[in-house]
């Protein structure tokens, strides 16, 4: 099989990032047309945008209404997400998300996330919402945190307890998790390591592993320093990994400037031309699995 051009279901952007407020290192969002530029050299035939619309992730927010209009002046190239927090509406478990969904999904939105609220991942709030994007089948990108406070994202413990419950009381809830403090669950704790941290070394498998048996509607976004780092840390883990959980395992970036650089495109693409992964799981990681739980149409 030749070399495949991947769908990263993960990325960010703002149309105007020379007038964005940058972040406290001095970047700024990629704009659309450097994003372009990055895939045409990495590639990538498109990607999903992700808004960010809430306080606790953004010196900068994107909403639902920008990335959309990017995607639509640039189809070929951009898929897009909208975004919700469950403080939306009536700040309660009552509130309508039927009401966004519906608006939404009709404008050509084909997922949420990423959902960075930091309230309890079962808040009832969160389990309100997650209804409502099950219902509307939608899939819904998640950013944990180990903290309420301090921090962004869905607050879970160790070993993801609250994600379990979600998962298993809402079982058309499909989950692509990300972050962090998701992707460290790939293994047993080592002595001293810090939640949210980059674990380095080989893998002993951990909890990760048992919720995506238990749990057939949680899916992995592979991007970022977490998803890349979690699979490229240890080889013949990653390939037993691949190797079981291929058709959940979804290719992504998360580039949020113009220098950012994520190596696992390459990996993939060695390590499948060295015969260490299988065809069938190289597309599906690459694209296939964002064809089917996106429901896109095929080009390749």
């Amino acid at each position: 099989m030749k070399t495949v051009r991947k769908i990263d279901v993960h990325v960010h952007t703002v149309y105007f990032p020379e007038i964005a407020l940058p972040r406290p290192d001095g970047s700024n969002y990629a704009s659309p047309e450097q994003l372009i530029a990055m895939y045409d050299e990495w590639g990538i035939e498109k990607g999903v945008l992700l808004p960010e619309i809430t306080n606790e992730c953004a010196y900068a927010q994107s909403t639902p209404e920008e990335v959309c209009t990017i995607a639509r002046r640039h189809p070929d190239r951009f898929l897009w997400f909208c975004n919700l927090s469950p403080r939306m509406g009536n700040n309660d478990e009552h509130t309508d998300f039927g009401f966004y969904l519906d608006h939404y999904k009709r404008l050509g939105a084909k997922g949420v996330g990423e959902v960075c609220a930091n309230l309890p991942f079962d808040d009832p709030a969160y389990d309100n919402m997650l209804a409502a994007c099950a219902a509307y089948d939608m899939p819904v990108t998640i950013h944990i945190s180990p903290t309420i406070g301090g921090n962004y994202g869905v607050y879970d413990e160790e070993g993801l307890p609250r994600l379990e419950r979600m998962l298993k009381k809402h079982p058309r809830l499909r989950v692509f998790g990300h972050s962090q403090c998701f992707w460290e669950e790939i293994s047993a704790r080592t002595p001293g390591q810090a939640r949210g941290s980059y674990p380095t070394g080989k893998v002993v498998p951990g909890r990760l592993q048992e919720l995506m048996r238990e749990c057939p509607n949680l899916f992995c976004d592979l991007s970022a320093g977490s998803g890349g780092n979690a699979l490229m840390r240890d080889d013949d883990h990653a390939y037993r990994f691949i190797e079981e959980f291929g058709d959940r395992l979804l290719y992504g970036t998360d580039i949020c400037s113009p220098s950012n650089y994520f190596p696992l495109g390459k990996w993939l693409d060695d390590r499948h031309a060295a015969g260490c992964i299988s065809d069938r799981d190289y597309y599906l990681i690459c694209r296939g699995n964002a064809v089917r739980e996106l429901k896109l149409e095929e080009s390749v």
